[in-house]
């Protein structure tokens, strides 16, 4: 049996690119970038979808250096996502704060690779789309 594990409404009305995101209990915007003919008033699709790989990944380390005693005071992450042709790919710079010897680095930068959506980007993920009446 399926477990939904995460949930999402969004509307766009006549100003473009608005969206009003409904995700959980949170509202948010989301918005094109002038150059696209948005407004910018949020993040656009891609820096959506890139904060949460970030936040995925970094919470996930937390939690990992929690349960190991590690004494990590904090993480940086910054992702680029490229295009090249039809090459697609996210680059992803990981900097682990505080006295962790290299070995315990090295294991961060191995949980990263696996974390929830990391894996389930680099699998892909069925999306099924049904057409619903007004």
């Amino acid at each position: 049996m399926a477990v939904r594990i995460a949930r999402a409404h969004a509307e766009i009305g006549l100003q473009d690119y608005r969206v009003e995101v409904r995700a959980g209990n949170h509202d948010l915007v989301a918005d094109e970038h002038p150059a696209q003919g948005g407004q910018d008033a949020g993040p656009a699709p891609y820096e959506l979808l890139l904060a949460s790989l970030a936040a995925c990944t970094v919470i996930t380390l937390r939690m990992y250096a929690r349960r190991k005693g590690w004494p990590l005071e904090g993480v940086k992450l910054d992702l680029g996502y490229s295009v090249e042709g039809e090459r697609r790919w996210i680059d992803r710079w990981l900097t682990p704060e505080g006295p962790l010897d290299d070995a315990q680095r090295a294991r961060l930068a191995e949980i990263a690779e696996r974390t929830p959506v990391t894996l389930t980007l680099k699998s892909g993920v069925e999306i099924r789309t049904e057409l619903k009446s007004a």
